[in-house]
């Protein structure tokens, strides 16, 4: 049952996010969810090929100070990037428990992505027990992919994030994380992360593409506006981190427009602590305003 605060404490957010932009932007940025399969064939958006190179100059653009890096199915190779980066396994609907406890053991992953829709198995899914076991054991956070997908191949009932509830009160010793906010199903999303205090939520990629090349009244409504609703409903602002799913976004004006639905005294949380604490990135700063930034 949504709780009755819900609503009221959205509004002055939604009112805010309606208003000039936020003139800054956060100092220090990490981002939750970005890939790194590079590639030197140019984007058919922007004719800009997806790089290293590109990447860091973005990073530099936006902030970022470290990032998960999230790997494809089947993959735990840490990817050769600079700063404090953890890198996320891709798990397929076979995991592989020898191949993945090693690469826990190392530290070449400390987190784990299950592709719900893309892979046809639901979160509560026997396959995945391993993984919710292995989570526990060394103390790291599972991500799902929720929501859209890129697939036409790929199944949305196994990717609603209602089924996320189910193993967070099943596994409540694991950190599990929303990723995408479930877009375009933000409502349940959001419940799941207000509910079950080990459930956390990123809204990455809620649009595509350079914001400042897109309308507006469509960046505001799809982004900043949603992530405003997302933020008024969880009530803690502990709960929400940021995540881009670069190279699908421009990193700084995403960062804009997340921004701009967030008020300026929980930047620091939402834009860096949190994820500091989630995923064990850098240096973890408590509470205030980011005194930063730019």
């Amino acid at each position: 049952m949504p709780h009755p605060r819900a609503l009221v404490l959205a509004l002055p957010i939604l009112l805010s996010a309606c208003g000039a932009r936020a003139p800054r932007l956060p100092s220090r940025v990490i981002d939750v969810h970005t890939h790194a399969s590079f590639t030197s064939d140019p984007d058919p958006g922007d004719d800009i090929p997806y790089t290293r190179e590109r990447l860091l100059q973005e990073w530099d653009a936006a902030g970022v100070v470290g990032a998960v890096v999230h790997l494809p199915q089947g993959s735990v190779a840490p990817p050769d990037l600079p700063g404090p980066v953890r890198a996320c396994a891709g798990i397929g609907p076979e995991p592989d428990r020898e191949a993945l406890e090693a690469a826990l053991r190392s530290g070449a992953v400390s987190c784990m992505k299950v592709y719900l829709g893309y892979v046809h198995l639901y979160p509560s899914d026997p396959a995945y027990d391993v993984v919710y076991e292995l989570a526990e054991r060394y103390g790291v956070p599972v991500v799902f992919h929720t929501g859209d997908t890129s697939s036409s191949r790929a199944k949305l009932k196994y990717a609603d994030p209602l089924g996320v509830d189910e193993v967070a009160v099943d596994h409540p010793q694991v950190t599990f994380v929303i990723a995408h906010c479930g877009n375009p199903w933000l409502p349940s999303a959001a419940e799941v992360a207000y509910k079950n205090p080990n459930v956390y939520i990123e809204c990455s990629a809620l649009l595509t593409g350079d914001m400042d090349a897109l309308p507006p009244d469509m960046v505001e409504r799809y982004v900043t506006d949603a992530v405003s609703y997302v933020l008024g409903y969880v009530e803690r602002p502990e709960k929400l981190m940021f995540g881009s799913d670069w190279p699908l976004v421009d990193l700084r004006s995403y960062v804009r427009a997340y921004a701009a639905a967030v008020p300026e005294e929980h930047w620091r949380l939402v834009f860096h602590d949190n994820a500091a604490r989630v995923f064990g990135l850098g240096e973890q700063r408590t509470g205030g305003a980011d005194p930063g930034g730019r």
